[in-house]
């Protein structure tokens, strides 16, 4: 396999992170649509919600990313510019949604929690990204170090490395299938949010160690300390949210 991973309508050759995005936007809008069906705001509000959770998603994903890389500021300024343009992470993305929401909310009068809605929107569509990340190689810069183990994935520059793109797929997998086995159980307005976010933090803190990635604090990086104080601020919620009673 050659990465990237280009696909072709007739003669328009489309890079695989553009369509893999794009098709991960439109299945989690989709399904966002469909989960506010039966929402308890109304859609006036939950538009001021969604538009203030995307403008959060916004300046959080491009906050942290450059954090993330800005050991390129004084080692290649060019690639930092791109990157601080076209640079993305979820994990910034997802607690600047969180931030800006909570923000919103209070704003318009919402004393009850949105959240539960996105779980399986942010779930499918993080898992559809991934893909892409996979498919474009190097230059998505989401691959993991290199690795002897026998699925170590070559992407373009000779070395076998860790398919961590693979691997969160395959979280996000096993995390669906939890959530649905446990959807008959009752649990508090909110809780299915925190439950995600938190697993999901927990899940990027580690995998984040086989990242080559520039470690700006006690050997982590500008994600795991991210992913570490969100953590440390919901804590108090998981032991509640695991003994989820029928």
């Amino acid at each position: 396999m050659t990465f990237p991973v280009y696909f072709y309508l007739g003669s328009l050759r489309i890079h695989p992170h553009i369509l893999f995005e794009s098709l991960a936007y439109t299945v989690a809008l989709i399904l966002i649509l469909r989960n506010v069906r039966n929402d308890f705001i109304t859609p006036a509000q939950r538009t001021f919600i969604i538009v203030g959770g995307l403008l959060g998603a916004l300046v959080g994903t491009k906050v942290l990313v450059l954090l993330q890389h800005i050991d390129l500021l004084w080692q290649n300024s060019q690639l930092f510019l791109l990157l601080s343009l076209q640079g993305k992470t979820i994990v910034g993305a997802l607690l600047g949604a969180v931030i800006s929401v909570e923000i919103t909310q209070k704003i318009i009068g919402i004393n009850r929690s949105t959240g539960d809605v996105f779980v399986y929107p942010l779930i499918v569509g993080t898992a559809i990204g991934r893909i892409g990340c996979f498919l474009t190689g190097l230059s998505d810069r989401t691959y993991g170090i290199a690795t002897k183990l026998p699925w170590g994935v070559d992407f373009g520059d000779g070395i076998l490395r860790h398919p961590t793109q693979l691997y969160e797929i395959i979280f996000l997998i096993l995390l669906l299938i939890f959530i649905r086995l446990r959807s008959n159980y009752q649990y508090k307005e909110g809780d299915l949010f925190k439950f995600y976010l938190i697993l999901y933090l927990i899940f990027r803190f580690l995998i984040d160690f086989i990242k080559p990635d520039f470690r700006i604090f006690l050997g982590m990086s500008a994600i795991q300390i991210a992913c570490l104080c969100a953590i440390v601020y919901y804590w108090r919620s998981i032991p509640q949210m695991l003994r989820l009673k029928a």
